[in-house]
């Protein structure tokens, strides 16, 4: 649209007049337009996302405290309630630093209610947004949007675009392009699935010698993805069997 901008003469004629001819050939993406029903669910399950991230902040804090000062890791923290909160604070002797993770202790606790309360609110009001009382999945996107797998991968930035030229790869390019929240909704299902999970594990560990410990989550992230494109298409329910057979550590992101 900006090289189109850049003319002597611009008005609402031309501009639509412009508009149209690069919607007839095909290059110009026809905008979607959310149910107006199903806005306010989604805006809330975006609010619930931002308490989610500042709690994890908070989280991870506590974490890079123990490297600050040079201390041994306290493991993952995934709810403050599953140890004593004096356990954690008296990891770190200085008290000054005890005062600063008891303050983040202290608003991961006014966190948790609100973010359960929230994932209640959200489930309930998700199902009454379809007919036929589909998964929260289903409620919420609807999968036939996406001709493909790959451009449903690329909408929810799982996958990076590539530059190239006469056969020349120039590296890769729209790694912002698509929906920040379903990018990092698969991130957080990639952990989420490995926990308590020992086939996704050693899946997980094969991934890790070969591209590393972020390129391995990531592409989990993305075969999570994939499952889910072909889940909501077929109607079919996810099976660790096949994610796994189908699984191959060669495969790029």
């Amino acid at each position: 649209m900006k090289s189109i901008h850049g003319v002597k003469t611009k008005n609402d004629r031309i501009d639509s007049l412009k508009i149209a001819r690069l919607l007839r050939g095909g290059n110009f993406p026809v905008g979607y337009v959310y149910p107006p029903q199903m806005r306010a669910t989604r805006d809330l399950m975006r609010r619930r996302n931002h308490f989610v991230r500042k709690r994890a902040e908070l989280i991870s804090h506590i974490q890079n405290t123990t490297m600050q000062y040079n201390l041994e890791p306290l493991g993952m923290i995934s709810r403050p309630h599953h140890r004593l909160e004096k356990d954690i604070v008296g990891h770190f002797p200085d008290p000054v630093v005890q005062l600063i993770v008891e303050t983040d202790l202290h608003l991961i606790d006014h966190y948790d209610p609100i973010i359960k309360k929230l994932d209640k609110q959200i489930l309930a009001l998700a199902k009454g947004h379809d007919q036929k009382n589909l998964e929260l999945l289903q409620t919420i996107h609807d999968i036939g949007r996406f001709p493909s797998r790959g451009e449903f991968c690329s909408y929810a930035r799982l996958v990076k675009g590539q530059k190239q030229s006469a056969g020349k790869n120039y590296g890769t390019s729209g790694g912002r392009n698509g929906n920040a929240h379903l990018r990092w909704a698969f991130s957080e299902a990639a952990v989420l699935f490995l926990r308590k999970n020992p086939d996704a594990e050693r899946y997980y560990n094969r991934l890790i010698n070969r591209h590393g410990k972020s390129k391995a989550l990531s592409i989990i992230a993305k075969r999570l993805g994939i499952a889910v494109y072909y889940m909501l298409n077929r109607e079919k329910p996810f099976k660790l069997n096949m994610f796994l057979s189908g699984a191959n550590v060669n495969q790029k992101v």
